[in-house]
């Protein structure tokens, strides 16, 4: 029987934790699943990074074919350019004969010297009191830079056909399509201008226009 006055000591007790719980096993199952974790990360990374490599090069691929298709546009719109150049060249050798007084008419003139290689559309000259060389740039559809490239044509003819050095050089830009303010621009620039129509090839330069003559 115990008395008021003594102590009863009581043994305290550990509360029992998640740590405490767990046993070996458990603790390597652990660390087995982290591991395989792990594992499929690091392949889930792989298959990211092979992916992306793939995506860079359908990219590459996609960059050509925009590339190749580009090329083949143009190439298009070249031979669009031929084949307009081509009807309306029976006017147009009318013309230069006629009012340019021209007397020899080539189309597609193509000339070869000290390895360099230029195309005309058409090159037409005459000697005597003419004295003059014709070079006309024909395109589907007439874009500023046209401007650019049938003055440098004009201004390197020579380089060219030093044979025709003397002669007082004329420019003829001509199209199907122009765009906005270009025809302008090119006549400010001393160029004839001139439209393809029905097979037809016509001036458009207003009268009283004073080409430039290189």
């Amino acid at each position: 029987m115990l008395d008021c006055n003594d102590v009863v000591t009581a043994t305290p007790t550990v509360p029992m934790t998640a740590a405490t719980e767990l046993s070996w096993d458990d603790l390597k199952a652990m660390i087995a699943a982290l591991a395989e974790q792990g594992r499929q990360t690091a392949l889930r990374l792989q298959e990211t990074d092979h992916l992306i490599r793939e995506l860079r090069e359908e990219g590459r691929e996609t960059d050509r074919q925009l590339r190749e298709l580009k090329r083949q546009i143009g190439g298009l719109g070249d031979k669009f350019g031929y084949f307009a150049e081509g009807m309306a060249l029976p006017t147009m050798e009318r013309l230069l004969r006629r009012r340019f007084h021209m007397e020899i008419v080539n189309p597609r003139s193509r000339i070869r010297k000290d390895g360099r290689e230029r195309e005309y559309d058409v090159l037409a000259w005459a000697n005597g009191k003419v004295n003059t060389v014709v070079v006309v740039e024909v395109k589907s559809r007439v874009k500023r830079e046209a401007i650019g490239r049938l003055i440098e044509r004009l201004e390197t003819l020579f380089d060219c056909l030093p044979e025709l050095k003397g002669k007082a050089r004329v420019g003829i830009l001509a199209g199907i399509d122009w765009d906005a303010g270009v025809e302008e621009e090119a006549q400010a620039a001393g160029l004839y201008t001139a439209r393809i129509r029905d097979d037809m090839f016509e001036l458009t330069t207003p009268k009283g226009f004073r080409p430039r003559r290189w």
